[in-house]
C-alpha cells in the first residue's frame, strides 16, 4: 500500500512510522520547511501523571512503552525514562495526593507519595520548602525540537519513505492529494494530521469539526549548573489533569484557590531539563478565540517565581519565550478526533496536550481502525 500523510508534526510522523512498520510505502508532506507547530513548542514530556482512568490512561501507558521501544532504534530522540515529581507544598495538595495514591491504578502508573526527605533524595535539586511529592516512575521525556528530524532520518533508511517539506496540500480525493506546486500525489490511503491548522482544506472537508484550539505560553532558560534527575510539576498540575479529580480536589479548590494570575491563565507549572541543561518551563491555557498575538509577562513572572520556589534558588537567564497553539477534541471522553472524511481519507487531530505523549499509540489505533 502507498500511504499519503499530510502533516510533519509528531502525530503525522508517528503515522508514517506505523505505516512503514506494516510494510507500506509512505509519502509525507508538510507545508513548512520543518514542523513549526505544537510538536516542537511543547515540553517533550511523555506524561502519564494525572491521566484520567479509561482511554486517556490506557493510551498514555501504551504510548510510554512505545516511546521506549522506538528510542532503542532512534537514540537521537533523547528519550529518558526519568520519571517526575509533583511537588506538594500545602495540606490541601497533600490530601489530593493521598486520595490519588489510594486508588487502584496507582501501582499501574508507578505512582507513590514521598515525604520531603525522600523527594530530595530522588531529586537533590529540590531545595525549596515542601511537604512531600508524588513520584511517577512512568513519566519520561524526549527532545521535542529535534525528535521529528531524528524520526525521519530513521524512516528514510527503509527506502520506502519520501519527505516533501514546503508543500501545502490544497486538494484531496480518494487516493490522491494535490499540493500548492500543482503536483498530484497518488496513493491508496490519505491520512491528514494537520494539527491546529483547522481552516482551509480541513474546514472544507469537515465544516463543523468538534475540535477547539488552545493557546499556551512557555519559556526556556540558559543551562542550569546541575542536573535535574526528574521532571517537575507543581500542585496546580493536579487542578489541570482530570485524573486527580475527586472530593479532595474540590476541597483544595475551595480552601486554597489559585492566585488570580494562575487562575485567569489556566496555569500549572511543568519543568523539564533539556539535554543541553536548559530548563523548559510552562505553561498557560487560553481557550477563547481570537487569541491575542501578544505574549503576556505576568504569567511568565508567576512561572519563574514558582520554579525558583521549588528549586530554592534563582533560575538561569531566560533565553526564549514563545506561544503555541494545539488542537483539542471537544469530546473529553476521547483521546483524539479520528474520522473518515472521504472514502480512503482519514482526519486525525485534536489530541490536545496529549500529542507528544500519546502519538505512537494514537497512530497504532488509527491503523487498527483503518484495517478493521
Amino acid at each position: 500500500m502507498r500511504v499519503l500523510i499530510v502533516g510533519g508534526g509528531v502525530l503525522g510522523t508517528m503515522h508514517a512510522l506505523r505505516a512503514l512498520e506494516r510494510g507500506h510505502e509512505v509519502v509525507h508532506l508538510e507545508r513548512e520547511a520543518e514542523a513549526r507547530g505544537a510538536s516542537v513548542r511543547n515540553f517533550g514530556l511523555i506524561w502519564v501523571s494525572g491521566r484520567e482512568p479509561g482511554p486517556d490512561l490506557e493510551v498514555a501507558m501504551r504510548a510510554r512503552q512505545d516511546w521506549e521501544r522506538i528510542a532503542a532504534d532512534v537514540p537521537d530522540l533523547g528519550f529518558r525514562g526519568n520519571g517526575s515529581l509533583t511537588v506538594l507544598r500545602t495540606p490541601g495538595e497533600m490530601a489530593v495526593a493521598e486520595e490519588f495514591v489510594a486508588r487502584p491504578d496507582a501501582a499501574e502508573r508507578g505512582t507513590k507519595l514521598l515525604d520531603a526527605a525522600e523527594a530530595r533524595t530522588l531529586n537533590p535539586a529540590l531545595r525549596g520548602e515542601m511537604l512531600g511529592a508524588l513520584w511517577c516512575e512512568q513519566d519520561g521525556a524526549v527532545e521535542s525540537r529535534t525528535a521529528q528530524p531524528a524520526l525521519r532520518a530513521h524512516l528514510a533508511k527503509t527506502g520506502r519513505y519520501t519527505w516533501f517539506p514546503g508543500r501545502e496540500v490544497r486538494d484531496v480525493g480518494e487516493g490522491w492529494v494535490r499540493d500548492d506546486t500543482g503536483q498530484r500525489h497518488e496513493g491508496d490511503l490519505v491520512v491528514l494530521c494537520t494539527g491546529a491548522a483547522l481552516g482551509g482544506l480541513v474546514k472544507e472537508l469537515r465544516p463543523e469539526l468538534p475540535v477547539r484550539r488552545v493557546r499556551l505560553q512557555m519559556m526556556q532558560t540558559d543551562p542550569l549548573d546541575e542536573q535535574l534527575t526528574t521532571s517537575l510539576a507543581d500542585g496546580d498540575s493536579m487542578r489541570y489533569y482530570r485524573g486527580y479529580r475527586g472530593e479532595k480536589l474540590d476541597e483544595l479548590n475551595a480552601a486554597e484557590p489559585q492566585p488570580p494570575v494562575a487562575a485567569d491563565n489556566g496555569m500549572q507549572l511543568l519543568l523539564v531539563q533539556r539535554l543541553h541543561g536548559g530548563l523548559t518551563i510552562g505553561d498557560t491555557h487560553e481557550y477563547a478565540e481570537p487569541f491575542s498575538f501578544d505574549v503576556h509577562e505576568d504569567p511568565y513572572e508567576h512561572l519563574r517565581q514558582r520554579a525558583e520556589e521549588l528549586l530554592g534558588r534563582p533560575l538561569p537567564r531566560i533565553v526564549r519565550r514563545w506561544a503555541g497553539v494545539y488542537a483539542q477534541t471537544a469530546d473529553k471522553s476521547l483521546v483524539v478526533h479520528r474520522e473518515q472524511v472521504l472514502a480512503g481519507v482519514w482526519l486525525v487531530t485534536g489530541p490536545g496536550g496529549r500529542g507528544m505523549t500519546c502519538s505512537p499509540a494514537i497512530a497504532a489505533d488509527t491503523w487498527q481502525e483503518v484495517e478493521g
